[in-house]
């Protein structure tokens, strides 16, 4: 009966140790940030509150002012006209997405809650550019605010990869965009300064 005792209390120490040895790693979930199931809801939320962002815009996107950019002189890489909606629409989308990455992930609140901060500065910024660029019709005013959104997205991207790393690649896209709508803006401003 010792006998038997003495190899149980082996058996379990020698668990142990192969435990520690050779740790047996958790398998993660295909979705980033697998401990939280997805919140439909609010993923959809914050999707819809990027997207809004989108109409902001496009109220002042009117055939007034599409009439007056049409009548810009314009760079060589100028974009067609359809191509812009199309591209804003899945960016905001996929901006959606990044912001529930971080704000789902477990961690620390005040990295995740800064990380959201810069996020809505950026998004407040990026509806301010068409209220500038379309509603003002200000090509300067709008180059300027175009540049501060490209700072704030960077830090945003920043702050986002230290929460989760995931959210931060999905909004490179978004800042290789905002770069070519910045230089286009640019390039406008020069064209257009003495019209």
């Amino acid at each position: 009966m010792q006998k038997h005792a003495r190899l149980g209390r082996k058996g379990c120490a020698l668990g142990e140790i192969s435990k520690k040895l050779f740790p047996v790693k958790k398998r993660k979930s295909a979705w980033p940030g697998a401990k939280a199931k997805i919140d439909w809801l609010k993923l959809a939320g914050f999707v819809a509150v990027c997207e809004l962002a989108g109409v902001v815009g496009s109220i002042f996107t009117n055939s007034s002012s599409s009439a007056w950019y049409a009548s810009l002189s314009k760079p060589f890489f100028t974009p067609a006209a359809w191509l812009f909606a199309p591209v804003w629409i899945s960016l905001y989308a996929i901006m959606g997405i990044a912001a529930y990455l971080v704000f789902q992930k477990e961690g620390k609140q005040g990295d995740i809650l800064g990380a959201l901060k810069i996020f809505a500065v950026q998004l407040m910024l990026n509806a301010l550019w068409s209220i500038m660029f379309f509603g003002m019709r200000s090509l300067l005013y709008s180059l300027i605010c175009i540049i501060a959104l490209w700072f704030f997205i960077l830090l945003c991207i920043w702050k986002f990869y230290k929460v989760k790393k995931e959210a931060a690649y999905l909004m490179l896209p978004y800042l290789l965009w905002v770069s070519f709508a910045a230089l286009l803006n640019m390039v406008l401003w020069m064209l257009n300064m003495h019209s």
